[in-house]
């Protein structure tokens, strides 16, 4: 294994990492499998009976397949540093692929081959975000008229929404604060790019969405990029791909979690999302997807449910068969940086936790981050989310929890269990 690496092999490497920048801004693969709002319009014009018809524009990968051979020839050695570059190379391969290969079934197998699918083991090996997904959906089914009625009255526009992300963004990111735009023309309640987040004009919003994208896309998504477009021998940090999804994913929802946003509502739709995959994989068409959506959250607009299922279908079939499989991603990604961060606070050097920050990393990463650093390579992250930048109660939560997932729950039960039988509803099954 290479100790220290040379100031030649370094910039052999970072000449690798600006070649395979240079194949990955060529593929990018949201914005290629996107959908514009005509494809609802259409779709709620027929009253929900035909097929949308997504066309998506065609992607040349032979120049980003040259640029990766590139940078292959200069990744010669053994380092946590030549094998995260190696990993991102073979990803943006399989990136060329699946974008050469939409609308067809074949984007189904690159897709899995990327993100996995609902089905793939997660955490200890033994699950699936499928099981988790399942597990949730029957746990927050029982909460969700109640969550309703406790869900605080306010209602936001999406104008009202800016106005309160313009005051807070400033807070966190100064003079680089994002840029909030209101439009028609994206298809989910909100997006965010670099350095911008755009809210949907008509889309209805919560106090909690507030904190949701504050804490989701500003600090996270957001955040990463800025940090890493900072890394100046190796600003591919900055850039969003299939290889740091789940990691990056994880992260985020982790951020709602912390922070208080993370309501059932939202983690439910997180679990169906993953469900609905495993559907379409199974057959289930776009008007199946819908209507499983609408069933499943009646209380929003039927637009709700067309971007769910959009983005089940999207760069695959819409007739079934072939779905796109990044969704099965938050799930089993907020498991393993829940588990990294446990671990990390077993260490007791929150440097590991702020590793996660100096760019868009897989955990698969931290071992070249930290060889990186250690050598002066990468710069410690200027913005940071407010958990991560006072670690006083995140340490407190994960030292708590780490003891608590060591107690026998079943033994817990047994003691409430006459208690908690007879507040079963009535025709309820009892028990699992």
């Amino acid at each position: 294994m290479m100790e220290r690496l040379s100031e030649g092999e370094v910039e052999r490497l970072s000449r690798a990492a600006a070649c395979l920048l240079e194949a990955e801004v060529r593929l990018p693969v949201l914005k290629t499998i996107a959908w514009d709002r005509s494809h609802a319009d259409a779709f709620f014009a027929t009253g929900g009976r035909e097929l949308p018809k997504p066309i998506y524009p065609q992607i040349d990968p032979a120049p980003s397949l040259e640029r990766i051979a590139a940078a292959r020839s200069l990744i010669d050695g053994d380092s946590p540093v030549h094998d995260w570059l190696r990993r991102l190379a073979d990803t943006l391969t399989q990136t060329a692929a699946l974008l050469a290969s939409t609308g067809t079934r074949a984007f189904h197998t690159h897709s899995r081959a990327l993100y996995g699918d609902p089905r793939s083991p997660i955490a200890d090996g033994k699950r699936n975000a499928l099981d988790l997904a399942r597990r949730l959906d029957t746990l927050l089914a029982d909460f969700e008229e109640g969550s309703i009625r406790l869900e605080p009255p306010e209602r936001l526009t999406a104008e009202e929404l800016k106005r309160r992300l313009d005051a807070e963004l400033p807070r966190y990111f100064g003079q680089a604060a994002p840029q909030v735009e209101v439009t028609l023309n994206v298809s989910a309640k909100a997006a965010a790019g670099r350095d911008y987040i755009k809210l949907r004009a008509d889309a209805a919003f919560s106090d909690l969405d507030v904190i949701q994208l504050l804490q989701h896309e500003a600090l996270i998504h957001i955040a990463t990029n800025m940090n890493g477009a900072a890394q100046r021998r190796f600003p591919i940090l900055a850039e969003a791909h299939p290889g740091n999804a789940r990691t990056q994913e994880g992260l985020a929802v982790f951020a709602e979690f912390i922070s208080g946003a993370l309501d059932p509502r939202r983690f439910r739709r997180l679990a169906d999302r993953t469900i609905a995959i495993d559907m379409a994989s199974e057959g289930a068409d776009f008007i199946e997807l819908f209507n499983f959506f609408r069933e499943r959250g009646s209380h929003d607009a039927p637009i709700e449910a067309f971007e769910n299922a959009r983005r089940v279908v999207r760069g695959g079939l819409v007739g079934g068969g072939a779905p796109c499989t990044k969704d099965s991603i938050y799930l089993g990604g907020l498991l393993e940086v829940h588990n990294y961060l446990r671990t990390a606070v077993r260490a007791g050097d929150p440097a590991f936790i702020r590793l996660l920050f100096v760019g868009k990393i897989d955990l698969a990463d931290l071992d070249a981050m930290k060889m990186l650093r250690e050598q002066g390579l990468i710069a410690e992250p200027a913005f940071l989310p407010p958990w991560a930048t006072d670690l006083r109660y995140l340490l407190s939560y994960l030292a708590y929890s780490t003891f608590l997932n060591e107690i026998d729950l079943s033994h817990v039960a047994a003691r409430y269990e006459k208690l908690l039988g007879a507040a079963q509803p009535p025709n309820s099954p009892q028990g699992d």
